[in-house]
């Protein structure tokens, strides 16, 4: 029995989760040294090989904007599929769609903020004005055969402006369901969310538009990245972003931090009895590759310390004297 999520085909089953590795989009935007393409393509093929699916490779955004992923087209170009492989990129615009439509790309995500202040902070335009321009790039999308998706950025607190109501998140998602986009990311752009708000704003908009498919964009920002998705997993939320290595944050935020960390993730659903398809041992090896091409110590914890029961010799350790 298996069912059709995205454009993937994926075991059926209340323990199946379904990981999206966004490391390479939301991972890498904010850091400052350029990483090549041909070391994101090698990460990519790796994360493809430990059992990654779903991966949000980039954006078309413009260059300008964000040149870190000025080579989406190449990058997309360069991965090795399997036949499960489903990549989706950011498509903040129509120019962004018609670059998008000229490549192998599965999956066009859609973005909106919840919050007015992100939004133009974000896209520089207004929430109407860009809802008002959702329709051509849905078009643009199709037209090359391209799922459409939607993702509300600030879903459970801005930054700029606080708390954030279910009635600015249902204004978004409703947006897209008049385009018949059902596949909807929520996401904690700072670290806002908290187990209290996931569930409430879950479980209404399952009441409002039962026809959702809810993808949750956690961040670790405030330590409670993976309470939040327990949560989610008990309120039937079976589709998660992490980013490789806990890397992360939104560049037009103030306060962002990383994502949840993909290892860890990856770690918390295997030890709860959930299956990802993805091997925790090779996804660790990404993380510890990502680390190396950016020069830097990532956040993960699980890349530190391992499986649970990796075991280590007793006498690599002193023994207490007295």
């Amino acid at each position: 029995m298996q069912q059709h999520v995205s454009g993937s085909v994926l075991p059926a089953g209340d323990s199946w989760v379904d990981v999206i590795e966004v490391g390479t989009r939301d991972g890498l935007q904010i850091e400052t040294t350029l990483v090549p393409a041909a070391q994101k393509i090698a990460i990519l093929n790796a994360m493809i090989a430990s059992g990654i699916r779903h991966i949000e490779v980039t954006s078309f955004v413009s260059p300008k904007a964000v040149p870190q992923l000025a080579d989406a087209s190449e990058v997309l170009a360069g991965i090795a599929r399997r036949d499960d492989t489903f990549l989706m990129a950011l498509i903040p615009n129509v120019k962004g769609a018609e670059r998008a439509a000229l490549t192998s790309l599965d999956g066009g995500v859609l973005l909106c903020s919840a919050s007015e202040t992100h939004n133009r902070k974000n896209l520089n335009r207004s929430i109407a004005d860009t809802i008002s321009g959702f329709g051509p790039v849905v078009e643009c999308l199709h037209q090359a055969g391209i799922d459409a998706m939607g993702a509300v950025a600030t879903a459970f607190g801005c930054p700029f402006e606080g708390e954030v109501s279910i009635a600015a998140v249902e204004r978004i998602v409703g947006a897209y369901a008049e385009l018949g986009i059902t596949h909807i990311t929520l996401g904690d752009t700072t670290g806002m969310a908290t187990p209290r708000n996931v569930r409430s704003t879950v479980r209404a908009l399952r009441q409002s538009f039962p026809q959702l498919q809810i993808t949750l964009h956690l961040h670790n920002t405030r330590g409670i990245g993976l309470a939040n998705v327990v949560v989610g997993l008990e309120e039937g939320i079976r589709r998660f972003d992490a980013s490789v290595g806990g890397l992360g944050g939104c560049p037009f935020a103030a306060g962002a931090t990383g994502n949840i960390c993909t290892e860890d993730l990856v770690y918390l659903l295997a030890e709860s009895g959930y299956r990802t398809g993805i091997d925790l041992s090779q996804s660790i090896a990404v993380a510890l590759q990502m680390e190396r091409v950016l020069g830097k110590r990532l956040s993960g914890q699980v890349m530190r310390a391992g499986p649970r029961l990796a075991l280590h010799a007793a006498d690599a350790v002193p023994t207490a004297a007295g």
